[in-house]
């Protein structure tokens, strides 16, 4: 590079599929890269692909990834001339960007000042307004009191939404329809906002109908260029959490485009804003030509390579060139935006069970490759996750020179991609991308929340059962079968007896009984049907032949759970042990509670050997701050399997319960 300022060390102040992100591009520029770690990440895969890597602290962030002193300390030995925030953590912390600048280190990305205006809603829309940035009619100014408030309700007009002047997420934000509501969403929203920012400031804004969340990304180098590089649709959210995104909007005419790339730029402008920034606008889609803006984003987007891959721009790349002093070298003019491009990103949570937290230990990843196709991720193999940071593990993102084109892109990039080992959102992004709604591009931000309860798990095939019974009876098939007896074909001098395994995956369990040998073998599932059989592995993949019709899989395993990936989703199937078998029909009547997600156990509500009822609590499991109470889906006696203050991992035995001889002749 030609510029003002040499860089050739950078050190990368984040985790996951964005540090990842980041080293790449570093890597490509010739620019040596420093990754900073925690004692939980000690193996991950940021800190194996950077140059080199530097311990923080403990797995808790404020020890580690938030500590400011520690970041500086690491890039001061290192000899790392400037800092990659990322997003998230310190990406948008107007002390680090300050430190930085007081030890003469590049921050990558704008000015403490700039941070500080956007940082505080209020000081941001008073200084957009002056650069005739539109803003959503409402009441905003510091230390309104909710008398004031609700005054100024009047003048707005309902609906209303009441929002924090510092944070986002979602948090402190309450929807008013009614003046006699608004007493209380203020009282709630300000003990939110106090809890979650240290700061219970508050504004009003008019709740604009059928929203929809538009943002555009900007770049502005430090000679007084800026420039936009369109727009992006996110609009499918889930509690204010964005879940896909795309550019452009299939909402926006060019002409509107135009008025709100503009809109951007002088946003920019109002802080004298450098380096690659995204500023959020609100607009109806009763009135798409109508934009309000929401607040400024001063780092990286999330959702970034959805711009890159429609306008062929790196923007780490630019982030570092501005940085180093150099000229956008380019003008709006020509800036092109060409096909279209759909993200989804991938969260380590489980939709069937109302999106709680997983985690676990990665035991395999798939990742989907060919034209168009583009995965950001942060996973390898043996990667633990666990309840200390972020969920989002990864993004898929799809390529092509339509909408219609991308979204079948996508949804074959999701159906290629697995996380063995935990419990992940892709089969709900697959269920998402094929909504009439989603499909016809007529989004609004209410649009995920009132299809969530459409959603159900797939349900668990007899190929995933008969598959995994199968791997277990190949495993147990000698390399010499000269003597039949210990062949486990079911041969027997009278009718063949079978090799019989109780599986468990989602809400189904069964009985797969196996008879025959493996490349001419007779699987009967109970509840479903008997089958051909012929299978096959090599110890990474599956290959199963059920009535003629090739059912491959890509398999691993994990604390005794095995986990298969066939294009259709990703199941974990679980031996069930035949000893808690009761009957002769195979059936066992004990109910087994297992853990939802990973985290704590904070309480067990009875003793080992209780009798109890159904409904009754058992344990409560605690993760990232959620409580979640596990109760007794049958009446009997207790057995239990962990106690108070036990970390357990998602689907972990907790308790068994043995029904009572009534209960069993009522389960038969």
């Amino acid at each position: 590079m030609s510029d003002t300022k040499r860089i050739d060390t950078v050190l990368v102040a984040n985790r996951g599929e964005i540090a990842v992100r980041v080293i790449r591009t570093l890597r490509a520029m010739g620019i040596r890269s420093v990754a900073v770690f925690s004692e939980a990440d000690r193996d991950a895969r940021h800190v194996r692909e950077a140059d080199t890597a530097v311990l923080l602290g403990p797995a808790a962030a404020r020890e580690s990834y938030l500590a400011i002193d520690k970041v500086i300390d690491a890039a001061r030995r290192t000899g790392a001339q400037a800092i990659h925030p990322g997003y998230g953590f310190l990406s948008e912390n107007s002390t680090f960007a300050a430190a930085c600048a007081t030890e003469g280190i590049v921050f990558l990305g704008p000015s403490a000042h700039a941070i500080e205006t956007m940082g505080d809603k209020i000081t941001a829309k008073n200084a957009v307004s002056k650069f005739e940035v539109p803003v959503v009619p409402g009441i905003s100014r510091p230390g309104l009191t909710d008398d004031e408030l609700i005054a100024g309700a009047a003048d707005v007009g309902y609906p209303v939404l009441v929002k924090p002047s510092a944070g986002g997420g979602g948090k402190g934000m309450r929807l008013v329809e009614k003046p006699d509501a608004l007493p209380a969403a203020l009282e709630s929203a300000r003990r939110e906002a106090a809890s979650a920012f240290g700061d219970d400031t508050l504004f009003l804004e008019r709740f604009v109908l059928r929203p929809r969340h538009i943002e555009v990304q900007i770049l502005a180098d430090t000679h007084g260029n800026v420039v936009h590089l369109g727009e992006r649709e996110c609009s499918l959210q889930r509690r204010h959490q964005k879940v896909i995104e795309e550019a452009p909007s299939p909402l926006l005419d060019e002409a509107t485009r135009a008025r709100i790339g503009e809109a951007a730029c002088n946003t920019a402008r109002s802080v004298d804003y450098t380096g690659a920034g995204t500023v959020e606008f609100i607009v109806s889609a009763d009135a798409p030509d109508e934009f309000f803006f929401m607040e400024m984003n001063t780092r990286l987007q999330v959702e970034h390579p959805v711009t890159e891959m429609v306008t062929g721009l790196d923007l780490v790349e630019w982030q570092v060139r501005i940085a180093a002093g150099e000229p956008l070298g380019f003008t709006q003019d020509d800036v092109v935006l060409t096909g279209h491009a759909i993200e989804a990103r991938v969260y380590a949570e489980d939709p069937g069970r109302g999106f709680l937290p997983t985690g676990g230990t990665v035991a395999g990843v798939v990742e989907a490759t060919g034209e168009g196709v583009r995965v950001d991720s942060g996973l390898l193999p043996g990667t633990v996750v666990g309840s200390d940071y972020d969920p989002m593990l990864a993004k898929v993102i799809a390529h092509a020179d339509d909408r219609a084109g991308a979204l079948r892109r996508l949804d074959r990039a999701l159906a290629d991609t697995a996380v063995l080992g935990v419990v992940t959102n892709i089969d709900f992004a697959r269920f998402l991308l094929a909504d009439s709604d989603v499909v016809a591009g007529a989004l609004d931000t209410g649009l995920l929340d009132r299809r969530v309860g459409d959603y159900a798990p797939r349900a668990t095939s007899d190929a995933t059962l008969v598959a995994a019974a199968a791997l277990r009876w190949l495993r147990h098939w000698p390399t010499d079968t000269s003597d039949p007896w210990d062949t486990p074909d079911g041969w027997r001098v009278g009718p063949h007896r079978p090799t019989s395994y109780r599986l468990a995956s989602g809400d189904r369990t069964a009985h797969v009984r196996l008879t025959g040998t493996p490349t001419d073998g007779i699987a009967d599932v109970e509840d479903g049907e008997r089958h051909s059989l012929s299978v096959t592995s090599d110890g990474a993949t599956l290959a199963v032949v059920l009535d003629g019709r090739r059912h491959s899989f890509r398999i691993a395993e994990n604390d005794g759970v095995l986990w298969l990936a066939d294009g259709h989703g990703c199941a974990a199937v679980r031996e069930v042990r035949e000893e808690n078998v009761r009957g002769d029909d195979g059936h066992s009547g004990d109910a087994e509670i297992l853990s939802p997600m990973p985290g704590a156990v904070i309480a067990v509500a009875v003793d080992a050997g209780a009798e109890v009822t159904v409904g009754q609590t058992i344990v409560v499991v605690e993760a990232m701050k959620m409580e979640h109470s596990l109760t007794a889906p049958v009446g009997g006696t207790v057995e239990l399997f962990a106690a108070a203050g036990d970390q357990v991992k998602v689907d972990q035995l907790l308790a068994r319960i043995t029904p009572h001889t009534d209960t069993e002749e009522e389960l038969a």
